[in-house]
């Protein structure tokens, strides 16, 4: 508000403007800052791989991305009913940028989001449960609207991990929202868990009414 009380001093409006209506511009100052502020703790704290926005995104029917999906999701109402969004594609055909761009728009919606690899989210399980720290892990995880595990299918999920991942799916289901991305088609998602048991029951829960975009194409790394 100081700030604010300080470019209408510089700007010479302060003679211009009632009491009235410089309060109203000093509030509303403070209202954008601190919304701005908390967007962009919500953006740090998710920890994106990449610097990505829905904004800068191409749309393309023939790449598996269209507007009408895109909008849709960009609604956030994925978010509200607690669904999964599913991104497949090749090796460099953008489903990490997808991914992220989605969870950036999250955050400026003011949904606490979260992102892992899959390598990170296994490297961390590893490391909480021989600090004993598993529990409040878990709680952390509950506790963010919005969770995105990125190169799904890359490790295979075996001993601890696989009952672990499937805690995670159980306690998003139809509570919070997931979005997983991989290069991996869908049907050999079994594969990856040791445990057919444990990758039915995942499964079964993933793919349940989840929306699913289809990337194809050849590599974007070869055009940029």
């Amino acid at each position: 508000m100081a700030g604010c009380w300080t470019s209408l001093e510089e700007t010479h409006q302060l003679d211009k403007i009632s009491l009235r209506d410089g309060m109203q511009l000093m509030l509303q100052h403070e209202r954008d800052m601190r919304t701005s502020n908390r967007i962009a703790r919500l953006i740090k704290n998710a920890g994106f791989r990449l610097k990505a926005t829905l904004e800068e995104l191409e749309t393309d029917t023939t790449r598996g991305i269209s507007s009408t999906d895109v909008a849709d999701v960009a609604s956030g109402s994925y978010i509200r009913d607690g669904r999964t969004i599913i991104i497949n594609g090749p090796t460099g055909t953008g489903k990490s940028y997808l991914a992220c761009a989605f969870g950036e728009h999250a955050c400026r919606q003011g949904v606490k989001t979260l992102y892992f690899t899959m390598n990170m989210l296994i490297e961390q399980l590893k490391l909480v449960h021989l600090e004993g720290r598993e529990t409040n892990f878990f709680r952390k995880l509950s506790a963010h609207d919005l969770l995105i595990i990125d190169d799904f299918g890359m490790l295979r999920l075996e001993g601890q991990i696989q009952h672990d991942f499937e805690q995670i799916i159980d306690d998003r289901y139809n509570r919070k929202a997931l979005i997983l991305a991989s290069q991996l088609p869908i049907k050999d998602w079994y594969n990856v868990f040791k445990s057919e048991l444990i990758a039915e029951a995942c499964l079964d829960r993933i793919v349940h009414k989840s929306k699913r975009f289809e990337l194809k194409g050849e590599s974007l790394r070869k055009k940029y």
